[in-house]
Parts: structure tokens; C-alpha cells; sequence
């Protein structure tokens, strides 16, 4: 008798489990946006590789018609020994900016403003949502490096999960930056002093960088669900908090979140500009910019700004990931 009402209940609690969990009208809204997205996303990546093959061919089918107009086999191996040339000529040019870049970062490590990405938070995210910020974390590097000031990054808390993607990346051993297995109370505690963790929260708002402070960037995917965590931490631990001066210069649309890699980028554009309403404008998407002042800030096309608002496929998914309330 026992063991049939014990097979009844195992049958009872495995159709339970099999029954779909039903979604709320939010989530279901937020799942056919991304499904919309990863979709648009698949097939802008499909056109890019065919245009690639398409002018991969033309160019072949040039080459080749050059060569075959040649009137003898002499000017035929001019052509081709002006092509290595050429080809030898670029990749020296390219190896000469590498350089310049990579000695621009080893500078920026003694002058250069010091931000810290705190990767504390990785027990709070999912597989997905580190992936993401790991995304954010490859554009902010690309960012630097092209800086013609960059900034010296610093990566806090990099163990677990998050280093273990972080380490997958080709050449992240060769990048340079800051590697740290500890928060960064623990690896800055001589500098505490200088640490000013950047939270919307704060009551202070950031009118100017110093050179001296050391700024930190809450490593936080969809933060939503931890709304006033880095406030709180940076409480516990005494630490100065501030905020950026988003709204004294812009009205934000309908989302008011920024990625790890749109404050760094504005950080790095202040270091450049000098000026937070350029730097607001150059790297904030115009989808997230509502009302603003009519007055175009200086030095800055509004064509270009546009352009800018998706220069690659890396930055569109990057862009898509909330990571920093804003104010």
C-alpha cells in the first residue's frame, strides 16, 4: 500500500516538473526581443560574410585580369614583385602602429588614469551574463589601445568562471592590463585613499578626473536585479563613491542603463575632450538619448555621432547589455 502511494506521488511530483514554467508578460517581452535580435544579429552576420566573399572574388578576378594583360612574362613579374612590395610596405606600416599602441599603453601604466573593472559579482551572474561582460571587457581593451591617451586598466576579482572565459581569449595572456586573482581592497589597500567607486547611487557627481583617484567600474550584467549593491559595497568598505554628470547634459530615453564598456569609453573621452557632454555624445547610443539640450556640443558632427552609434558587430552586442544604472 506504501509503495503505491510512494508511485503515485513520484508520478505526481514528474508531471509537475514537466509541466513549462509560464512566463510573465515582461519576460515573455524580453525573450521575443532578444530572439528578434539574435536573429537580426545571425543574419547581418551572414550578409557581412558574403560581401566579404563577393569582394574577395572581384579583387581575385582583378588580379588576374591584370595579370593576363601583361605583354610579357618580364612586366608580368614586375606586377607581381610590385604587389609584395606593397603587401611587405603595409604589414610594416601595421607593425610600426602596434608598437606605437603598445608603448602608449606601457606609459599609460605610470601617467595614465587608473580604472579599475571590479569582477566581484561573477556568483551573482549566469554563464550568459559573464559571457556578455567578458564581451564588454574585450571592447574596453580595444578601446584603450587605440586611445591615443590611455587609460591603465585593471581587472579585481578575475577567478572562476570569469577568468576561466577570460582565459579562453586568443592573446589575453599578451594583453596589458592588470590581472588580479583579489578584490581590489585587497590589491590597492595602500591606495585606499584614491578608490572612488562610480555608482549611480552616489550623491556626488564626478565633475572632474584626477589623475590621482583610481575609478572603479562595477563588472554587474542587468543590474536591475541588484539595484544599490555597489553603493552598499563601497559603503561597507569606505570607500568614496561619485556618479558622472549624465544628467546634467542629457535626458536619457527609455533605458537608463549603461555597459562596463560605455563608461570606460566615456572616461577615456573625457581624459581626450576635457568635456563631458562630448564625451557623452560620442559614445552613448542616440537610441539612448532622449531629449537634449539643442545645443550641439563643440567639435562634434552630428553625422559622425550617428555613425558612431554602431561602428561594428562587437560594439552592437556589447551596447545591448545593461551593466551601470545611470542618474
Amino acid at each position: 500500500m506504501e509503495g503505491e502511494k510512494e508511485t503515485m506521488q513520484n508520478g505526481q511530483n514528474t508531471l509537475e516538473n514537466s509541466q513549462p514554467t509560464t512566463l510573465s508578460k515582461n519576460a515573455k517581452k524580453k525573450l521575443l526581443k532578444q530572439q528578434k535580435w539574435e536573429a537580426k544579429k545571425a543574419e547581418k552576420k551572414a550578409q557581412t560574410k558574403e560581401q566579404k566573399q563577393k569582394e574577395g572574388e572581384r579583387k581575385r578576378k582583378e588580379w588576374e585580369e591584370k595579370l593576363s594583360s601583361c605583354a610579357s612574362e618580364e612586366e608580368r613579374l614586375k606586377l607581381i614583385e610590385s604587389r609584395r612590395e606593397l603587401r611587405k610596405e603595409r604589414m610594416g606600416k601595421r607593425a610600426e602602429e602596434k608598437e606605437e599602441k603598445t608603448q602608449r599603453l606601457r606609459k599609460a601604466k605610470e601617467f595614465g588614469l587608473n580604472i579599475v573593472i571590479d569582477l566581484g559579482f561573477a556568483d551573482l551572474m549566469t554563464d550568459s551574463e559573464i559571457h556578455s561582460l567578458v564581451q564588454q571587457i574585450i571592447y574596453c581593451y580595444a578601446v584603450n589601445r587605440r586611445c591615443a591617451s590611455p587609460g591603465h586598466l585593471w581587472l579585481t576579482g578575475c577567478s572562476g568562471e570569469m577568468e576561466n572565459q577570460l582565459q579562453r581569449l586568443s592573446g589575453f595572456d599578451r594583453w596589458i592590463i592588470e590581472k588580479e586573482s583579489q578584490s581590489y581592497i585587497e590589491a590597492l589597500q595602500d591606495q585606499k585613499e584614491n578608490l572612488v567607486y562610480l555608482t549611480a547611487d552616489s550623491e556626488t557627481v564626478l565633475d572632474e578626473l584626477d589623475l590621482k583617484k583610481i575609478y572603479i567600474v562595477g563588472g554587474l550584467v542587468d543590474r536591475n536585479r541588484w539595484k544599490g549593491l555597489t553603493m552598499k559595497k563601497a559603503n561597507e568598505q569606505g570607500i568614496q563613491t561619485a556618479k558622472l554628470p549624465i544628467s546634467s547634459y542629457l535626458k536619457m530615453s527609455s533605458s537608463q542603463v549603461l555597459t562596463v564598456n560605455q563608461v570606460v569609453e566615456i572616461l577615456l573621452k573625457f581624459v581626450e575632450t576635457k568635456e563631458w557632454k562630448t564625451s557623452f555624445f560620442q559614445v552613448i547610443p542616440q537610441r539612448k538619448r532622449g531629449e537634449t539640450d539643442p545645443e550641439e556640443p563643440e567639435g562634434v558632427d552630428r553625422e559622425e555621432l550617428e555613425d558612431e552609434d554602431e561602428p561594428s558587430e562587437k560594439k552592437r552586442q556589447c551596447d545591448e547589455v545593461p551593466s551601470a544604472q545611470l542618474n
